[in-house]
Order: structure tokens, then sequence, then C-alpha cells
């Protein structure tokens, strides 16, 4: 008997740059990065694809990339077909989108050597990181993300996919981007509910890592949620300089079981399916990360007081942390999440808990009675809420 054994490495490397105006005509960074990028054997192409929400909100972003490229125009070849789709959870769940964009890549001959970039919210990155790398084996992508989560948590990872057969991200790759251009003007124009819900994903991380960048979001929690530029730049950079960290550190294309950065997700995930995606992903995030605390304190392992500070600074920032919907206790309720995440992990179920703020714990079985008690008391926390001031 014999055995041949092949073993290599792939390095990848990309930058997240943050700015503001990035298709104004005095930024440079746009032009510096194609300038670093270019070479003289091939002239690369250039495709957009944008979430039509943007464009909606900022109806002259179309003229404005044209304007750039045209100045730039020996960096790069623009095509002059700006692709624009629908946006949010439903771009996920669209197949026709994702051979409209591989349509648009073949009949504009964009090779693996040029570029697919996308502008939107999480979804629509998703989705254009996915096409992209099915597209000739992979093309570069790059992420021009417009939405808090998808600036501090979706966009700045390594993750691409589309929802199928009622499965969140059945479908995908892992396949980093070339780069990711975050650019703080596109936050303005969000409403409150997509401002709150990006950050879930940095109180999630805080939570399960970093003691103190929680208690900064604790104290910040007002002016987080009164839309502080400053303070919202601040968790931004934060929460992605921690996502990057952790994904340089083990792990990245998610080989074992282990997700510690989907704390509060297992839950999360199913509610999303089950209110037809009408709660946003940070949203339900948000409802996870109270469930699983809750869970953890009936272990024992996080304080009532400590469990009360989370809650309490994710009702300040503005979330709602009981959904009727966590109360369908049935084969397709919630605690099938647990059993289509270990199946989307593969191997053992691995859900993240919390034995303190800041520190992170993994186990392998999750109590449905204990569940249901800490849905129970999110509900009647919610009711006293509703309660009018005597």
């Amino acid at each position: 008997m014999s055995h041949l054994q092949q073993s290599f490495t792939v390095q990848f490397v990309y930058n997240v740059f943050f700015t503001g105006k990035l298709f104004d005509s005095t930024n440079p960074l746009l032009a510096d990065f194609f300038t670093q990028q270019a070479s003289a054997e091939t002239r690369k192409k250039l495709l957009f694809v944008i979430d039509s929400g943007v464009v909606d909100t900022h109806p002259d972003l179309p003229t404005s990339i044209k304007t750039y490229f045209a100045q730039h125009a020996d960096l790069v070849d623009l095509v002059p077909e700006l692709l624009i789709i629908p946006g949010g959870e439903v771009a996920k769940n669209d197949p026709d989108l994702v051979e409209k964009i591989v349509d648009a890549v073949d009949r504009n001959g964009i090779d693996r050597h040029s570029y697919v970039a996308a502008i939107g919210g999480g979804s629509v990155l998703d989705l254009v990181g996915y096409a992209a790398a099915i597209s000739h084996r992979g093309i570069r992508h790059i992420r021009i993300p417009t939405t808090v989560l998808s600036q501090n948590d979706s966009g700045v990872g390594v993750k691409n996919g589309v929802n199928y057969r009622s499965k969140k991200n059945f479908l995908g790759t892992f396949v980093p981007p070339v780069a990711v251009f975050n650019d703080n003007q596109f936050l303005l124009t969000l409403d409150d509910r997509d401002w709150r819900a990006g950050i879930s994903e940095a109180i999630k991380v805080a939570l399960i890592k970093d003691n103190a960048f929680f208690e900064w979001i604790e104290s910040h929690a007002e002016r987080l949620a009164a839309r502080d530029m400053t303070a919202m730049q601040y968790l931004i950079h934060r929460c992605a300089e921690m996502h990057l960290q952790h994904i340089s550190s083990g792990d990245p294309f998610e080989m074992g079981s282990s997700r510690p950065l989907d704390f509060g997700h297992w839950s999360a995930h199913k509610l999303e399916q089950l209110t037809n995606f009408e709660t946003r992903h940070g949203e339900a995030v948000a409802i996870g990360i109270a469930l699983d605390s809750l869970y953890s304190q009936q272990l024992g392992w996080l304080t009532e007081a400590d469990t009360s500070r989370i809650l309490t600074t994710l009702r300040t920032l503005g979330f709602t942390l009981y959904q009727p919907m966590l109360d369908t206790d049935n084969s397709a309720g919630v605690l099938k999440g647990l059993a289509e995440f270990r199946e989307h992990l593969g191997g053992q179920l691995t859900i993240m808990l919390l034995q303190g703020i800041g520190r992170g714990v993994e186990v392998h079985e999750i109590d449905a009675d204990h569940v249901r008690q800490a849905i129970a008391t999110l509900r009647e926390q919610e009711s006293l809420n509703l309660q009018p001031a005597l």
C-alpha cells in the first residue's frame, strides 16, 4: 500500500478602510487602492452591484460613481451598467438574483482578475460575494457596507451566502473580500431600526470577549440611541477590529464546530425565519443575547446584577426583547433552531454562553425547559414594560 499527502497554506490579506464621502472627487482612497492593484499585463474591469434601498436614499450615487471612475479611467474599466437589486433579506431568498449577477459577469467579460463591488447592507454583500465566488471559481469582490450591522460585522468577515430551502445561509462560501470600504456618510440616512440593529453585534462580541468594551457601550447607550455619530464611529471601528482579530486567531473558515461569534444567534436565526424576516437580524440577535444571558444566569454563571445590566443596556438602546413567535412551542418553533444550528455547524452542537461579562464559554447541550423559562421571563418583563405608569 502507498499514499500521497498534500499540505499547503494560502494567505489572505485585505484591508478595512474607514472614510467618508468615498466617491467624492477629492477622496483619493479608491483611486489609491486601484493604483496599487494595477498591473501592466491586463486591464481590469469593475462591475458594481448596488442595493436599491441605498439608491433610493442616495439618488446621486450612480452618477457619483460614474464621475469618479471617469476621472480615473486609466486605473480600471468601469462597466457602464450599474446593477441595482433589491436589498434586505429578500435578496438572499431570491435565486434569480444570483443568476442576474452571474449573467452580468458573463455578459461584461468580468474575469478572475477583475472586480465585482457590492454597495449595500449585509444581505446584498452576502449575495454578491456568493455570486462572485461561484463565477469563474472566484472573482475578486469588494465590499462597501452601508449599514451599522454590515460595517461592524458581516461586511468585514470572510463569509458569503444565500438562503435556501427555508434555511439561512444554506448555500455559501468562505472567500474574503479584496478590500472593505466603510463610508460613514451612508449611516446618516439609515432609519432608527437599522441604526440600532447593528449595535447588537457589538454587544455580542463585547460580552464574550471584552468587559471594558461592554462597559463603554453601557455608558454610551443613550448617546448611541440618540444617533451620536462620534460614538457610533468608535463602536463600529472597535467591533470590526475585534471581528478581524477573531478571524485571524483560529478557525477562519469554521472547519470545526466552534463559532463563538455566534453568541445569541441560534435562536436569532430561527426567530428571523418564524417572523418571515420581518424581525431584522440585529433585532433578533438582541433577543437571542437576552435569552442566552438569562439562560446563563439560570446556570449560576451570570449574576442577576450583570444579567440586568445586559438587558437594561439593550432596552436603553431601544430594543424590544420579546417577540410572540418565541412562544411557538411546537416542532417548528424556536427550539428547532438548536437542531438547525448544529446541522449548520456540522459535528456536535456548540453554543456560546456567558460565565461573566467578557467571558464566553461553550456548551454542547441546551435544556429546553431552561429556554422556555428564559422566554417566559422576557415575556413577563415585556408586559411589565408596557404597563402604563401609575
